[in-house]
């Protein structure tokens, strides 16, 4: 009998649950092993009433069920559960807050430090806030310094190739870095984030072998997870796509240097598949926040003392809220004249030009921005609300990316070239006071010189006060790269890009000099990274403008002078 309680103890296993040590009793096993022509052998402990099964099995089956029934018996597993669960029940409340995938060393007794970069576009940023958020809440600390840190996370890009050589360049080097890391600290703990994640999962993890975490845009809910798994020697990796995940119900933790801005969220993915582009395969398909989340969010801000609040989407103007009952009758809004969608049209919903409406009512001293936009999503009654609310910024971007009709369609853009310089004129008849600014590819598959002089032209047309401007990087997934050739040379590329950037810095110097002597209200930001005698702050049309660091006028008419702080709005006369 004592050897059988040894072989019963032995069975025993624990397992930890929200850092509380659990043991779990697990009947022997059994495991049929062939001992001979006839005969089998069982692996299990010898027990005196057992038999040893040396003699050579006369009755074959016979003989087999006697040597199960001496087993363990379905009571014996009833009875060794009921006694685990018994004696180790958990507090209602531990079994609520548990966390089964954290160990006995939790993050309570040995905090980790987290160090995070951001790479790319502001949804990145934004994206950064909210990854932070979920950790923060798990028990992780912020360290600005890398050498500190026991997790670093890059939050990436995947737009263009020259953004995911930079961070396998950066990969590289924290490798390195992790190979020298002192063996009497924990080992470092790298992982990637967002939209290079999601594209290159399979080479980050399977063929290169440089992190430990892979986490697509919809899975930071799960980072903490997986860094635990990661804190067992094992990757650990969710790039699942979601057709819900807003993140409505995590309050991003603002990270930016400046107290004066932030960026909310308003929706996630996009739906125009345009052949170019990466971002529906990255991001996946649109969804729209709940507005009431978004609100709530804004009012926090605003009770934070943040003047200016950016709103954010891949696709933000075709924010389409149908949380709520009431919004599914909504009348739906039309696409601006001369463009269509490549999806079919949405029905219900609260609109785009609803919601900027109630953001904007919020607060009549904190600024509103939104970006970015497609131009197809831009109803009449969007530019009816700018003309009205003056903290609504009279600045528009507007991503043209070719001004050759038929590059345009090879593009899926949903518009030519006349459809959009139509709407230009719409939006300047309108605000005579706007800026715009917009987003050109050089060198797509099939662009010919007349297509390329055809966006030179279209550039000195409309005049930007701002632009992006890259040479065209072919990204797999794309449509383009199914079924289009990226037949344009290297060479030719960079040159077109090189005379496109020439022409938008003639156009925009001449946009910009028409402000000389005006005087505009600047939101100030901060000291100018010029020189620390300056200070800078954007104007209502997102213009950067440096101006210096002195005493002002109060405003309150008894000559009080006051020194400028960020946050501030102060009147500069452009010179």
């Amino acid at each position: 009998m004592r050897r059988a309680q040894e072989a019963k103890m032995q069975s025993i296993r624990s397992c930890i649950v929200g850092g509380l040590r659990v043991c779990r009793r697990q009947p022997p096993r059994w495991t049929l092993q062939p001992a001979g022509p006839c005969s089998w052998a069982s692996t299990r402990g010898l027990d005196p009433e057992v038999p040893s099964g040396e003699a050579k099995c006369k009755g074959g089956l016979e003989d087999f069920h006697a040597k199960l029934a001496a087993g363990p018996s379905l009571q014996h597993f009833l009875q060794d559960a009921g006694a685990v669960q018994e004696t180790h029940r958990l507090p209602a409340e531990a079994a609520e807050d548990s966390a089964p995938y954290l160990g006995s060393s939790t993050l309570a007794d040995a905090p980790r430090k987290v160090y995070l970069e951001t790479y790319g576009c502001q949804m990145n940023v934004n994206d950064t806030e909210i990854a932070w958020s979920i950790l923060q809440k798990n028990g992780y600390l912020r360290t600005s310094s890398l050498e500190e840190a026991d997790v670093v996370l890059l939050v990436t890009c995947s737009i263009r190739e020259k953004a995911e050589q930079t961070i396998w360049n950066r990969l590289r080097y924290l490798t390195a870095l992790k190979s020298k890391r002192p063996r009497l600290q924990a080992p470092l703990r790298i992982g990637i984030l967002g939209c290079m994640a999601e594209r290159l999962k399979e080479k980050i993890l399977e063929r290169e072998k440089l992190v430990d975490v892979v986490a697509g845009p919809d899975s930071y809910r799960d980072l903490p997870r997986l860094l635990a798994v990661a804190e067992t020697g094992q990757q650990a990796a969710n790039v699942l796509l979601s057709l819900d995940e807003t993140y409505a119900d995590i309050l991003p933790v603002h990270t930016s240097t400046s107290p004066t801005s932030a960026f909310v969220s308003i929706m996630r993915g996009c739906d125009n598949m345009c052949t170019y582009c990466i971002v529906p395969f990255t991001r996946g398909r649109e969804r729209s926040r709940p507005v009431a989340s978004i609100l709530q969010e804004v009012q926090a801000l605003s009770d934070q003392g943040v003047k200016e609040v950016t709103l954010l989407g891949q696709n933000v103007n075709s924010y389409r809220d149908t949380s709520e009952a009431q919004f599914l009758s909504a009348t739906p809004t039309q696409l601006s004249r001369g463009f269509s969608s490549a999806y079919k049209p949405k029905q219900g919903g609260l609109r785009f030009a609803d919601l900027l409406d109630r953001v904007s009512a919020i607060d009549p001293e904190m600024r509103i921005r939104f970006t970015s936009p497609h131009p197809k999503d831009f109803p009449d009654e969007v530019f009816q609300l700018m003309k009205e609310r003056h903290n609504i910024c009279k600045h528009l971007h507007l991503p043209v990316q070719s001004g050759s009709t038929r590059i345009l369609e090879a593009m899926r853009r949903g518009y030519t070239r006349e459809a959009y310089l139509a709407l230009v004129h719409l939006i300047r008849d309108s605000l005579p006071d706007v800026t715009l600014s917009s987003d050109v590819i050089a060198g797509f598959c099939g662009e010919t010189e007349d297509d390329h002089r055809q966006t030179l032209s279209l550039l000195r047309e409309v005049g930007y006060n701002t632009a992006f401007i890259f040479a065209y990087s072919m990204r797999e997934k794309t449509r383009a790269f199914h079924r289009l050739q990226d037949d344009v040379p290297p060479e030719v590329k960079q040159r077109r890009l090189k005379e496109l950037m020439t022409v938008f810095r003639e156009e925009a110097s001449w946009a910009n000099a028409a402000a000389v002597g005006r005087v505009q209200v600047v939101l100030v930001e901060s000291t100018s990274k010029r020189s620390a005698l300056d200070l800078c702050g954007r104007n209502d049309g997102n213009i950067k403008v440096i101006f210096p660091d002195v005493e002002v006028d109060d405003g309150t008419g008894m000559g009080s002078q006051v020194r400028v702080q960020p946050g501030d709005y102060v009147l500069v006369k452009l010179q």
